[in-house]
């Protein structure tokens, strides 16, 4: 199966590259320059789109929050100079599904890609995480908290809130991992499926937009814990 990618990009030299690149790895693509010529390019037919944020009509944040809340679920990996920790943050809850930061190793975007390629399942169930035996399958329970794998719902504190499909994925491996220390380089590995020596603070970002949403106090966490030097724990009982 070939799969078709929509590049929005308005640095002409970039865009040509990135096009030419994508499809000698194999890839259908197709080139958008702004927001609206996005808006009329993007089809069913497109099974991933890498947005830029600064673009000449709008902002990439922008449309990305409005195509989720149209309920259009294409995987979206934000390429952009902006790449502060407060615009990762902004694109990841703008419903981005990966974050890299120009400029970029061409490497390591075509393993982004193909990673989210492989790890495309909006419209298949997510296998049950280990969960307690009074949940129903596929629902995991922590503190006041319950998150649905097959039917991709979470509520923190019975109040619903949006994640996306690698948060899902983030949130299982912890599940199914619980009370161990989690490498960074086994998230990416494992979550991510790129390699683990991929220099990146998106698994940080990752961890702290679930500490947002899911702890009391994010800066005093009692669920996703940072073990220093070694990578993360969750603690379910907290």
């Amino acid at each position: 199966m070939t799969h078709k990618l929509l590049v929005v990009e308005d640095e002409d030299h970039l865009a040509f590259a990135l096009e030419f690149n994508l499809k000698e790895e194999g890839f259908e693509v197709d080139v958008a320059s702004t927001v609206a010529r996005a808006r009329a390019a993007l089809t069913a037919d497109h099974h991933l789109m890498i947005l830029d944020v600064m673009l000449p009509d709008g902002s990439g944040f922008d449309l990305c929050k409005s195509l989720r809340q149209e309920k259009n679920r294409i995987p979206i990996l934000f390429l952009t100079a902006k790449g502060s920790l407060d615009d990762i943050v902004q694109g990841l809850e703008a419903g981005g599904d990966d974050y890299m930061i120009k400029p970029f190793a061409l490497k390591e975007l075509i393993g982004r890609v193909t990673a989210m390629l492989r790890r495309r399942a909006w419209d298949e169930p997510v296998a049950p995480a280990a969960v307690e035996a009074e949940s129903p399958a596929g629902v995991f329970k922590f503190a006041s908290h319950q998150i649905n794998f097959d039917t991709r719902e979470a509520f923190a504190s019975g109040h619903p809130v949006g994640l996306t499909d690698l948060e899902f994925r983030i949130l299982k491996y912890f599940a199914d991992n619980a009370d161990r220390v989690v490498a960074r380089e086994e998230l990416l590995a494992n979550v991510w499926e790129i390699s683990p020596e991929t220099n990146t603070r998106t698994v940080d970002v990752f961890v702290a937009r679930l500490r947002r949403l899911f702890e009391q106090d994010p800066a005093r966490p009692k669920h996703f814990v940072t073990v220093r030097g070694a990578g993360y724990r969750f603690l379910p009982k907290g």
